[in-house]
């Protein structure tokens, strides 16, 4: 073997041991796979719904804020301990735990009579989604071989873009047909089928040799974890970002993350070896991960009410709207692992954040009465920036992790992807809601006093209160109800192009991160036959 052979990442001697499981690699991808979906469409399929949510459940624009939010705030908390649970007792034990414990949540959040029933169930689908999401990371991880990890890692990304962008399609096809609680159970008959398929081809794997438990460690991650991201939600829902209720848990948040970070460095057996985060390639990968889903998850957001409150579009319509992101994310994550082999992690992602900024800038062209294949192109641009950043980033983290504590490294990868996105759809919400409540200013007292605050929340409320009013007011009060309409839609595409254009300004920074300390292409050693 040359000297070449063996700089080249992955390679392997011919006499090396492979990963258990090796033989079975594709099927253990395409179970990993399975299990991702379910867990990812469990969450986004709810997007398409919520203006259904807000009507059949009576729901106020809080209410329906946290049927969103507690799932990610009880999924971004637990995130590392089940990590750190995968590495100690077993990833396939924990895979069926997590599976079961989503499928259960899923079907009592169906069947919920209430608000507060319903953010109750989600948050117990958070707490399986925990369990299963790193850990199909670190499963890959360790029956993957390097020399094809990046190849695998990139179906990985594929399949987490195709169920972001995929799951407002399945939830607007299941609306067209069913009662509301339906979107919740279409992952059910999946999660099975992942049940079944993890007991049939995923082998298990753990630390051989864990130590002992660094119970502190893990304590502090989910109070840390916790607190910081109610304070994004809370802050983000319209409390105001120096209240004592989000400055509170924001900054008791970062000062348990702070502990946890010096109590990791000085602990003989730490959770997370907190060092790894002096390598670029782990910390800027991370960042980059972060600004992602930032970008992803905040954009989601508003185009949602874009597509469902200004072009009128029924769920079902908006949701396959949404499919050129999908598409653009399963077609270039598996491809880009080759271009960051070929010119560099650095090259490949920065170049993806240019193609998202890009896009955002292109939505300054979505109006009342924009063609639809404007719409498509712009969400396309996006989503082929957005998987040229995914695999190559997570592939970078997960280089840098020992293998034995491959679900400690997921977690954190899984961590930062949704601090990242609960801060997109807190400050660009905020700011959304801010713009066009501005916007709208005093065409909302064309609305009767008990609606107007609620109408300036969102365009969805807005038009609802106008729907209410024109069927249960006078003629007078519908009629003025009905002048509402345009002033509002007019004022949320304003409120739109100034968010885009704050969404352009994260990816463009983003980009400027990846170019100065993402690591570029490996330098080649030369050829010395041995």
């Amino acid at each position: 073997m040359t000297a070449t052979d063996r700089s080249r990442p992955g390679a392997e001697a011919p006499g090396d041991e492979l990963p258990p499981g090796y033989a079975r690699r594709w099927w253990v991808l395409a179970t990993m796979t399975v299990c991702l979906l379910v867990v990812i469409m469990g969450n986004t399929i709810l997007n398409v719904a919520l203006p259904t949510l807000q009507r059949e459940l009576d729901a106020s624009q809080g209410e329906l804020q946290w049927v969103v939010d507690a799932y990610i705030l009880v999924f971004a908390g637990l995130l590392f301990t089940w990590g750190v649970i995968g590495d100690r007792i077993g990833r396939r034990r924990v895979l069926l735990i997590g599976l079961g414990i989503f499928a259960v949540g899923s079907v009592l959040a169906a069947l919920s009579d209430s608000p507060l029933e319903l953010i109750a169930w989600r948050a117990v689908m958070g707490i399986g989604g925990a369990a299963v999401q790193p850990t199909t990371l670190a499963v890959i991880t360790n029956v993957f071989p390097p020399r094809e990890r990046g190849r695998a890692i990139g179906v990985w990304a594929g399949t987490a873009g195709i169920a972001v962008a995929g799951g407002p399609l399945a939830g607007g096809a299941v609306l067209e047909q069913f009662w509301w609680g339906a979107v919740f159970l279409v992952g059910v008959p999946v999660a099975v089928l992942g049940i079944v398929a993890v007991l049939a081809f995923v082998p298990e794997s753990k630390d051989p040799s864990p130590g002992r438990l660094d119970l502190p460690g893990v304590l502090l991650s989910i109070a840390a974890l916790a607190g910081l991201v109610y304070g994004i939600i809370h802050g983000g829902g319209g409390a105001g970002w120096t209240t004592p209720g989000v400055l509170v848990p924001l900054l008791g948040g970062l000062v348990l993350l702070a502990l946890f970070v010096w109590l990791q460095r000085r602990s003989a057996h730490p959770a997370l070896d907190v060092s790894l985060f002096r390598n670029p390639a782990f910390s800027a990968a991370a960042a980059a991960l972060g600004l992602n889903f930032f970008a992803l998850l905040g954009a989601t957001f508003y185009l949602v009410f874009y597509l469902q409150g200004v072009r009128g579009y029924s769920p079902l319509q908006s949701g396959a709207a949404l499919i050129p992101v999908a598409l653009g994310m399963a077609l270039m994550a598996p491809r880009s692992s080759g271009l960051a082999e070929r010119f560099g992690a650095k090259v490949v992602c920065a170049t993806g954040f240019l193609l998202i900024t890009l896009s955002f800038l292109g939505v300054q062209l979505l109006d009342l009465t924009s063609p639809v294949w404007l719409l498509l192109l712009v969400l396309s641009v996006q989503g082929l920036g957005m998987g040229a950043v995914m695999a190559p980033a997570t592939e970078s983290i997960m280089s840098v992790v020992p293998r034995e504590k491959a679900g400690a490294g997921a977690a954190v990868n899984n961590s930062v992807r949704q601090v990242g996105g609960a801060l997109g759809v807190a400050i660009l919400g905020s700011l959304l809601a801010a713009t066009y409540s501005a916007q709208l200013g005093s065409a909302a007292d064309g609305l009767p006093a008990g609606a107007r605050d609620d109408a300036r929340q969102s365009v969805v409320a807005t038009l609802d209160a106008v729907r209410r009013a024109q069927t249960e007011g006078t003629p007078e009060v519908a009629r003025a109800a009905a002048a509402v309409v345009d002033p509002a839609r007019d004022a949320f595409v304003t409120a739109m192009h100034l968010t885009a254009i704050g969404t352009a300004t994260a990816t463009l920074v983003a980009a400027v991160v990846v170019l100065i300390w993402l690591p570029g292409r490996p330098k080649r050693v030369s050829s010395v036959t041995h």
